[in-house]
């Protein structure tokens, strides 16, 4: 058995259109993914985090990861799109071996238009592998900005960058989620 714990965006929620195609694309794989409402959101459920909310919600990540854990697993992966993405590489630099591998999708780098803010400080400590999912056009980043940016990880991270595409990663959310399935496999942590 194989679980993928994949959680949303700052302004979304567990039911995000992208979020439901990854888990469709992964479920028709034989993977078992729990998509997470992260406690800011299942405490509100319209609005940003607030500055204080990304410790319980690392905390709530930490908790589905070992109640998947409890089943005996082959392997826990773990990640989200943007905000909950940067939540889960956050918690891997901080619990080494505690997933098996990051799903990062729209990984905000920086905020738009504000290069100079990068959300990197953990990423030396990061030794779990991580496949980063980017669209050429977000703003939260460019793909060459990012590439730059991995080169802080030690652990193996890999790159699938979607053509066109904004931090939403594409309007074709199915389409999007079979090339992500396929990157997933291609860099060997789906075998």
């Amino acid at each position: 058995m194989k679980f993928l714990i994949l959680t949303h965006g700052a302004g979304s929620n567990r039911n995000a259109p992208l979020l439901v195609a990854v888990a469709n694309a992964f479920a028709g794989v034989g993977v078992e993914v729990i998509r997470y409402d992260l406690p800011f959101r299942q405490e509100r459920p319209h609005g940003p985090p607030r500055p204080g909310d990304a410790v319980r919600d690392r905390e709530g990540l930490r908790e589905q990861v070992l109640k998947a854990r409890e089943r005996e697993p082959e392997r826990v992966w773990l990640g989200g799109h943007s905000y909950g993405g940067r939540q889960a590489s956050m918690l891997a630099a901080d619990a080494p071996g505690l997933a098996d591998g990051l799903l990062l999708l729209s990984y905000p780098l920086h905020p738009p238009r504000k290069p100079e803010q990068l959300r990197t400080a953990h990423f030396p400590k990061l030794e779990t592998p991580a496949l980063f999912v980017h669209g050429s056009r977000d703003p939260f980043g460019s793909p060459d900005e990012l590439k730059q940016a991995l080169s802080l990880i030690p652990a193996a991270s890999h790159l699938l960058e979607i053509e066109g595409a904004g931090h939403e990663l594409g309007r074709n959310a199915a389409a999007t989620a079979v090339k992500i399935l396929e990157e997933f496999r291609a860099v060997g942590f789906l075998a």
